[in-house]
C-alpha cells in the first residue's frame, strides 16, 4: 500500500477535526498554519517527507519554544505534527480520530483566566453607550456590550448572530457555538432593552438601503458591507479597545475573551452552579469550566466556617 504524502495526511487530519471532533473554523485554520510551517521546516532541513519520524516533530517544537510561542500553541502544534507522521497510525477514541504515537510536546498551561471587576465592567457598559460616530453606531455598540456581558458569548458567536434569533423580544437567545452546537443563553433586562433599541434602528437603516439602493436585507443582527456580511471579530476587538480607553481602563486588559471570563467569574461569585456556567459558556467538558473554581475558594471557606458543626463548636460566640 502506498503511504499517504504528508499533505494528504494534513487534509485527512483537518477533515477529521472538522467532521468528528467538531473543531471550530478558526481552530482548523490554526492547525493548517501549524502543519504548513512544519513542512516548511522539514523541507529546509532536507528531510525526507515520506520517512519523517517523531524526532523531526520534536526538533520543530524546540524551535517553536525558542521563538517564544505560548505553551498551548505548542501543544496544539504537537498534536498536528504527530498526526501527519507516516508511521503514526490513526485511532478512533471517544468519537475522535487521533494519532497514537506520543510526541514529547508541552501540555496546556492551566492559567487562571484574566478578568475584570464588576465596577470595571459597569464602566465599560456606560462608556459603550456614547462610543460611535453616529447615534446609530452608539445604539449598536451599547447592544454589543450588553449582549456580550449578559450572555458570555464568544466574540465570533456575537458578531455572527442571525437577526432571526433576536426577533420577538426574546428572553433567551439561541446561539450556535463550536462544532455547530446550539445552546440557549438568557438575556438580562438591560440587554433586552438594548437589543430592542438596536433592532428598531437596524431595521430602519435596512429599509432605507432597500429603497435607495435596492439592497437585499441582511440576515445578520450586526450587518456590515464586508465580505463576511457582518461585523468582524477584528472590528469588534478594535471597538472594545476604544471603549476601554473611554472608560479609563487599560486597553491591554480588555478583550472580548476577558469579558467572557468576567461573565463566568461574576456569576460564580454570585452563587451560580459550575454546571450552569458550563452550559452557558458552551463548554463540552466540565474540566474546561473548572478553571474558574479559584473564584469559589473564599465563598466555600466562609460557607464551611459558618455552617459546619465542628467549626461552630470551636467558636464560643456561635
Amino acid at each position: 500500500m502506498i503511504p499517504m504524502l504528508p499533505r494528504e495526511r494534513i487534509a485527512v487530519f483537518l477533515e477529521a477535526q472538522a467532521a468528528e471532533a467538531g473543531a471550530a473554523r478558526n481552530t482548523i485554520a490554526a492547525y493548517g498554519r501549524d502543519l504548513s510551517d512544519f513542512l516548511d521546516f522539514t523541507t529546509a532541513k532536507g528531510l525526507d517527507l515520506i520517512t519523517l519520524d517523531r524526532a523531526a516533530v520534536e526538533d520543530w517544537l524546540v524551535r517553536l519554544e525558542a521563538e517564544g510561542l505560548a505553551k498551548a500553541t505548542r501543544a496544539r502544534a504537537a498534536l498536528g505534527g504527530e498526526a501527519i507522521l507516516p508511521a503514526s497510525p490513526m485511532t478512533r477514541a471517544g468519537g475522535r480520530t487521533t494519532p497514537t504515537l506520543q510526541i514529547s510536546g508541552p501540555g496546556k498551561a492551566q492559567r487562571l483566566p484574566k478578568t475584570l471587576s464588576i465596577e470595571e465592567v459597569e464602566a465599560l457598559l456606560e462608556a459603550g453607550r456614547d462610543q460611535g460616530r453616529s447615534p446609530a453606531e452608539q445604539i449598536r455598540n451599547r447592544c454589543l456590550m450588553e449582549l456580550l456581558y449578559a450572555t458570555g458569548m464568544r466574540v465570533s458567536e456575537l458578531v455572527g448572530l442571525p437577526v432571526a434569533a433576536a426577533r420577538g423580544n426574546p428572553a433567551m437567545l439561541m446561539v450556535r457555538g463550536k462544532g455547530d452546537k446550539e445552546r440557549m443563553v438568557p438575556l438580562s433586562a438591560p440587554a433586552r432593552e438594548a437589543l430592542a433599541a438596536w433592532l428598531a434602528t437596524r431595521d430602519a437603516a435596512e429599509e432605507a438601503a432597500r429603497i435607495a439602493r435596492r439592497l437585499p436585507p441582511s440576515r445578520f443582527l450586526f450587518p456590515s458591507s464586508g465580505k463576511e456580511g457582518h461585523l468582524t471579530r477584528q472590528g469588534f476587538h478594535a471597538l472594545l479597545k476604544d471603549i476601554a480607553l473611554a472608560a479609563g481602563l487599560d486597553p491591554a486588559r480588555v478583550t472580548p475573551h476577558v469579558l467572557r471570563h468576567a461573565f463566568a467569574t461574576h456569576l460564580l461569585q454570585g452563587g451560580a452552579d459550575l454546571r450552569v456556567i458550563q452550559t452557558l459558556l458552551g463548554h463540552a467538558d466540565l474540566s474546561t469550566t473548572e478553571i474558574y473554581t479559584h473564584v469559589l475558594e473564599e465563598r466555600l471557606k466562609d460557607l464551611v466556617l459558618g455552617h459546619h458543626p465542628l467549626a461552630r463548636r470551636a467558636d464560643p460566640q456561635a
